[in-house]
């Protein structure tokens, strides 16, 4: 018996634990995410800025758990948002700014490149609905 209560308490623990660790931050209302700089459809060298910028929502490091606030992740190229329930990859095209950073010096190859920011919760998790900017289109010398 003891080994049966001990089975569904640790069944118990870990579904709970699952259920904790795929829960989505619920957005902020209006929160919005947009790119500042470049402008949709600019021409930059393979060396450029990407300012970023935020409504209804703050900035705070990855790990800060204060409500409301998220940080940001610029997709690079990237056709598809992360499945729900999954953290923002860490990746080429997925890149960090878990410091609440609002601009970053990138290098591309030259070519025609998409750019798209997330925000993420303390955990790198998107919110629930996805807070993204608009996607737009650089073409790189």
């Amino acid at each position: 018996m003891k080994t049966f209560m001990s089975r569904a308490a640790l069944a118990g623990l870990l579904l709970g634990a699952s259920m904790l660790a795929t829960a989505a931050t619920p957005a902020p209302k209006g929160a919005q995410a947009f790119i500042v700089s470049p402008e949709d459809g600019a021409t930059v060298g393979q060396e450029f800025k990407v300012k970023f910028g935020v409504k209804d929502i703050s900035l705070a490091p990855a790990g800060d758990p204060t409500k409301n606030t998220g940080h940001h992740h610029l997709l690079i190229d990237v056709d598809k948002l992360p499945a729900e329930g999954a953290p923002i990859p860490t990746d080429a095209n997925h890149m960090h700014f878990g410091k609440a950073q609002t601009e970053a010096t990138i290098k591309l190859a030259p070519g025609k490149h998409t750019l798209q920011l997330e925000l993420g919760d303390s955990g790198h998790m998107p919110f629930d609905p996805p807070i993204v900017s608009k996607k737009i289109t650089v073409t790189v010398k």
